[in-house]
Formats: structure tokens, C-alpha cells, sequence
């Protein structure tokens, strides 16, 4: 971790620092005054590389980073803070971006649990929709970008209601083979963060990791709970605790949406963010899912048949006694 510059400090002859308002595994993230446009705040983000890495590929680190800074600063999206320049002094490299005014969701769900309430349903919803709109944006761009660390940290509301996603900071372009190429080394917040996402993967993350963590997100937000993690899950698949066992109030449509999105293997989940938002507003059924149904107990599948199902097994298997007992005697 880099150690923070002080206030005062100018960037780029342009950016005169006020104070640190964040911090990362690669650098920190500062509230600065624009001296160009004059009373602009905007927030710059940090990156210092490994400076152990062989020269050449540093070298190619940056201007990686030059390269999809310059793709990010193209976005136009009202839930997305706009990117606005990007420069590099020394071994740092800084991303400009709007500084966006609000509280955090991390923040007011702590407001909540404090006061021994969770937040209104209705209200997160009206988030996670808005959150769906800058996904949506994010993974139809050409090539699609995916976001890998979405969590309740990263998202403002701002004073007036809007939601924004506010971190750019591990952000991919996906090739046209559907690989990934980070632009920032790191994994994101393991609350958050699939399986795939995790180093040493040989899965390729794609849009639904950013729908995991969408999912995680949602799930920490109405619960008060943080999830456990897919690493957890992955020894002990029991570890992850329904949301309606800690918060019964929830809807049963909302709790299977989460679920749905938090599947750990990526064919598991939702194919797209727009396929989840369907889902989750009413206007799409769950599809069948037989590795989730095959990983409950045969209790669980006999109370899940439909009836007409159950009586016709019953029927059949009477009818298999029935021979049997004529054929003995």
C-alpha cells in the first residue's frame, strides 16, 4: 500500500489534494480540487504496480492501464461516475473520475443494524434496479466491460436518490475470445467475489462474476449479514444461510433471486443481468436448475413435487405391489 500524499499536494499541475477519502490493496483514493474548471471536486484513484514485476512487464502493466483509462473515460451512464483524465507521476498511475457526494450503502446498512432494523425492502430494491441499469450499460459496451468488485462500499447514494457505482478500480475489458484483461491486479472483496475470481482460477471471469457479487450484495444489504464466502461454500455448502432464515420478512421471490445469482458455478447463475432483473421484478419465472435441486435432500425433493406427480407415483407403486403379490402366489 502506497503511503498516502498529503492535502496540498498537486497532481498533474491540476488537482490540488484535500484529503484521502479511500483506500485500496494498490493505493488510495483522494478528494481533489480542480484548478482548471474552478470548484469541481473530483476523486482520484491510485495505482501503484508491483514494483518487483520484470520491467517489461510493468511497462506493459501501464500502458494497459493507459489503454482501458481511456475506454472508461468514453462512458456516459447517470449510475456511473464519469471518468474524466487519467496521467501517471512517478511509479503511480491516477484515474479522475466525478467525486460523487452521499453516503454509502455499506454505511447506511450499518445505520440500520445499529438501530436493530434492517433496511426496507422496497428501498433496496430501488437500488439493485438502478444498479441493473449501470451493469446493463457496463456488459453491452463493445467489447463488454465487467466491474469484479461490486459491494455495498463501492455504491453512493447521492442526495437526491441516485445511485451510483463508484469504483473503477478492478475493472476488465473482455477480449473477442471472452478472456479477461485486467486492467488493475486484484481479486476484489471476498464477501463478494466468486469463485473464479479468486487467483489461480483457471476460469475466465465474464459478466457473471459482476452478477455474483451482485447477488452477495443484495444478500449483505437486507440481512444485516455479511455472506459466506464462495471458498466457505465451496468445503461446506451449508455455510451459506438462506436470507429469510435471518430476515423473515423478506419476500420469497427476492430470497430466490439472491440465491439464483449466488450460485457458484457460473452456469448455475443467470446468463445476463437483465435475465436476473426479470426475474426479480415479476416478469420472468426461475428456470429449472437440476444441480440445485440435486443438491437438496430427497425430503426436500418429495415436498417440492407438485401433488398430481406425487399421486401418480403412489398409484404406480401400488400397482407394482399388487403384481408382485399376484405373481408369488
Amino acid at each position: 500500500m502506497p503511503l498516502p500524499l498529503p492535502a496540498g499536494e498537486v497532481l498533474s499541475e491540476r488537482y490540488v489534494l484535500q484529503e484521502r477519502i479511500g483506500q485500496g490493496g494498490m493505493g488510495n483514493i483522494y478528494l481533489a480540487e480542480d484548478r482548471v474548471l474552478a470548484g469541481r471536486k473530483c476523486a482520484l484513484k491510485e495505482v501503484e504496480h508491483d514494483r518487483s514485476l520484470p520491467q517489461n512487464i510493468l511497462k506493459e502493466a501501464r500502458e494497459q492501464f493507459q489503454r482501458e483509462a481511456t475506454i472508461l473515460a468514453r462512458l456516459d451512464h447517470p449510475n456511473l461516475p464519469k471518468v474524466s483524465d487519467f496521467f501517471s507521476v512517478g511509479p503511480r498511475d491516477y484515474l479522475v473520475m466525478d467525486y460523487v457526494p452521499g453516503k454509502d450503502l455499506r454505511a447506511l446498512m450499518l445505520e440500520a443494524k445499529a438501530q436493530n432494523m434492517f433496511l426496507e425492502e422496497t428501498q433496496v430494491l430501488d437500488w439493485a434496479s438502478q444498479l441493473c441499469d449501470a451493469l446493463t450499460y457496463l456488459h453491452r459496451q463493445d467489447p463488454p466491460l465487467v466491474h469484479r468488485d461490486i459491494k455495498p462500499g463501492n455504491l453512493k447514494v447521492t442526495p437526491d436518490g441516485l445511485l451510483k457505482l463508484v469504483d473503477f478500480g478492478l475493472v476488465k475489458v473482455l477480449s473477442p475470445d471472452e478472456e479477461t484483461i485486467t486492467i488493475i491486479q486484484g481479486q476484489g472483496t471476498a464477501l463478494y467475489t466468486p469463485l473464479e475470481q479468486f487467483g489461480g482460477s483457471e476460469t475466465h471471469t465474464d459478466v457473471r462474476s459482476d452478477i455474483f457479487a451482485f447477488g452477495a450484495t443484495l444478500y449483505h444489504l437486507l440481512t444485516n449479514q455479511s455472506p459466506a464466502d464462495a471458498r466457505q461454500r465451496f468445503l461446506r455448502p451449508d455455510a451459506l444461510v438462506a436470507p429469510r432464515q435471518i430476515h423473515p420478512g423478506l419476500s420469497v421471490r427476492t430470497e430466490k433471486a439472491i440465491l439464483w445469482a449466488m450460485e457458484l458455478h457460473p452456469d448455475q447463475r443467470p446468463d445476463s443481468i437483465e435475465t436476473l432483473r426479470r426475474y426479480l421484478f415479476g416478469t420472468k419465472e426461475l428456470p429449472n436448475r437440476p444441480m440445485l435441486r440435486a443438491r437438496r435432500g430427497l425430503a426436500w425433493q418429495a415436498l417440492l413435487t407438485p401433488p398430481e406427480s406425487i399421486l401418480l407415483t403412489g398409484a404406480a407403486l401400488l400397482l407394482l405391489i399388487g403384481l408382485i403379490a399376484t405373481l408369488a402366489r
